[in-house]
């Protein structure tokens, strides 16, 4: 295997979000035969565990999924965390990769794909809308009464600015704009704040055991 480094584009260097400290959406890549060919040896390395060759793979395609997973989860930081994953899985995932088969950047694409959908089934799993049914459920059956009490005391466990966040934007139904102007913050910071609160919100109804599932009864 050959040591020699494995070098980005001038152009690529400076067009990278990666390398200035935050993704940045891109238009379409069109890989020509010389990119391809350095790509594919990219991927041969970074199988055999060159760390270099992985870096080159990030920095090349991190900015391309992000603005891809954007589009699906329609959250900025969310799409941030969501491209973190994927490539904290390429290692694992790239030995299914054959260059043959499809060029490398519509693989990495179906894979991010893959990920941000996992992801929208695992968000869905947490009060996003049923956060609303906290005040519809009090006439219900017992155990919705006892669904409404955990989430209320799952609410309580949070921060009180990322509380406040998360029940006007789910309860309320207010938008990250209209938080922003009545909590006096910017819109970026709301949408930290809601990102986090929802977070600690999945992992303190995971801990207690009563996290809604997946298939919870859509209304119609």
């Amino acid at each position: 295997m050959s040591s020699a480094p494995i070098a980005l584009h001038p152009k690529e260097s400076r067009q990278s979000g990666v390398l200035t400290g935050r993704f940045r959406r891109t238009a379409r890549l069109v890989d020509d035969t010389e990119t391809n060919r350095v790509v594919d040896q990219a991927v041969i390395r970074a199988k055999q565990g060159d760390r270099e060759a992985l870096r080159y793979l990030y920095i090349r395609y991190a900015d391309h999924v992000y603005g891809y997973v954007a589009s699906i989860v329609r959250d900025d930081y969310e799409a941030e965390d969501v491209t973190q994953h994927v490539f904290a899985k390429l290692i694992t995932k790239l030995e299914k990769y054959e260059p043959r088969s499809v060029p490398f950047s519509a693989w990495i694409i179906r894979v991010a794909r893959n990920v941000a959908v996992d992801h929208m089934r695992q968000r869905r799993a947490i009060p996003c809308e049923e956060v609303r049914e906290l005040e519809v459920h009090r006439g219900d059956d017992e155990s919705s009464r006892h669904r409404a009490l955990d989430l209320r005391n799952a609410l309580a466990s949070l921060p009180e600015d990322q509380r406040q966040v998360v029940v006007m934007r789910h309860l309320v139904g207010l938008t990250p704009g209209e938080i922003a102007g009545k909590l006096g913050r910017t819109e970026p910071s709301i949408h930290g704040l809601h990102h986090r609160g929802r977070g600690a919100l999945r992992a303190v109804l995971t801990e207690m055991e009563c996290a809604p599932t997946i298939n919870h009864k859509v209304a119609a």
